[in-house]
């Protein structure tokens, strides 16, 4: 499905060059959907923004091109193929999974063409699986990680997160964060859940035994994709063992449902009432008026890598791939959480996070979280873990 824009561009301007072509690829059908659709609603805000409106660039128009691989690797890899060889596009991004994404890498090598990735996490993607082609707007695994050890200066730590890359990943870099932080914290037990889980008992019952008889403060670290099991665990009381549940950020549908743990603290890559600047008061604004709800998390990823597309044709509109390669080495671009920078090295956005605090006393169904405090790039040590 191919959406094309240039409301607002004089007829004269656009006859100064071919359209621009953007891929978007996305896992629109299956567990990750939601994500999906939130990365495409802010990719197309995003575009608006960063042209005024006219959705086209030094009078050429942006042609964006929707995919939909389905959370499928090998689905993304051809669908890439597809949109490089066959569309001819100038610039791809995508995509919804990390295994899918992991999958496409390759194919930005093989076509010498860059590939944007939003919103997928793992730490493979900029690091032992990277490739000059590849740049990732998107958080990593080991920047969320590295958020969340700045919150823990001691105790004994728990995780339950998904059995599949994203979770094993994300838990990697849990412990590798900690010891990068300097935290005294201790992690004592691992579980990992099928991704389809919605019976938690078996593996918060090991949870509980591994901490109950740890040193304080004892967190139970949620680490989650998708519908979040922190009520189902707080049904099950870890409060008797002393434990205390600790969420990663979450989509805004997710968070609604944590009104009962006022006071719980956390850490996450974007909440729409925390950045201070003039992208973000336009997002917030125009995303509810349009969507009836403030922008998510996904949504404002999708935004930021709308700023990368936006700043990378700009530089080099010929779209050849090497050239846009040396132009976004340490380049700089406009999101709603400011401006990210791309690490020269590895080409991962280097971005603040936040800590949060669950509210008590909640305004409306969207006034979920207040800022502790903003976690600035420079107190994450992120480490350089390709092979370049």
């Amino acid at each position: 499905m191919a959406f094309a824009f240039a409301a607002g561009a004089a007829p004269g301007a656009l006859a100064q060059g071919k359209d621009f072509k953007v891929a978007l690829i996305a896992g629109k059908t299956g567990i990750m959907e939601s994500y999906a659709r939130e990365t495409e609603a802010g990719f197309m805000l995003g575009l608006e923004y960063l042209t005024k409106g006219t959705m086209a660039i030094n009078g050429r128009k942006i042609k964006v091109i929707v995919k939909d691989d389905q959370s499928k690797p090998d689905l993304g890899r051809t669908l890439l193929a597809e949109a490089y060889g066959d569309d001819r596009v100038d610039i791809a991004v995508g995509t919804t999974s990390s295994g899918s994404a992991l999958a496409m890498l390759p194919v930005a090598k093989e076509y010498k063409k860059v590939l944007i990735i939003e919103p997928a996490v793992a730490d493979a993607i900029t690091g032992d699986k990277w490739n000059k082609y590849i740049f990732r707007t998107a958080r990593s695994s080991m920047q969320d990680a590295l958020a969340a050890a700045s919150t823990l200066k001691g105790g004994s730590i728990g995780f339950l997160t998904q059995d599949y890359a994203f979770g094993r990943d994300a838990i990697k870099a849990g412990k590798e964060a900690l010891a990068a932080t300097g935290s005294s914290a201790k992690v004592v037990h691992e579980e990992y859940a099928p991704l389809a889980t919605t019976d938690f008992t078996a593996s918060s019952q090991r949870l509980f035994d591994a901490l109950k008889d740890k040193p304080q403060p004892r967190i139970l670290q949620i680490v989650w994709a998708g519908p979040n099991p922190m009520n189902k665990i707080a049904d099950l009381r870890p409060e008797r063992h002393g434990i205390v549940l600790s969420p990663g950020g979450n989509i805004l549908p997710v968070m609604k449902t944590w009104k009962n743990f006022a006071g719980t603290q956390g850490t996450i890559y974007y909440y729409y009432d925390f950045p201070k600047n003039k992208m973000n008061d336009w997002f917030v604004a125009e995303h509810t008026k349009r969507f009836k709800a403030p922008p998510d998390m996904f949504t404002a990823g999708g935004m930021a890598a709308a700023g990368a597309v936006v700043a990378a044709l700009s530089r080099v509109p010929d779209g050849n791939g090497d050239k846009m390669v040396a132009a976004m080495e340490g380049m700089s671009f406009e999101t709603p959480k400011g401006l990210m920078t791309f690490r020269k090295e590895d080409h991962q956005a280097i971005q603040p996070m936040y800590h949060f605090r669950i509210k008590k006393d909640q305004k409306n169904e969207w006034d979920l979280l207040e800022l502790v405090r903003e976690i600035p790039a420079s107190e994450m040590p992120l480490p350089v873990k390709n092979k370049r």
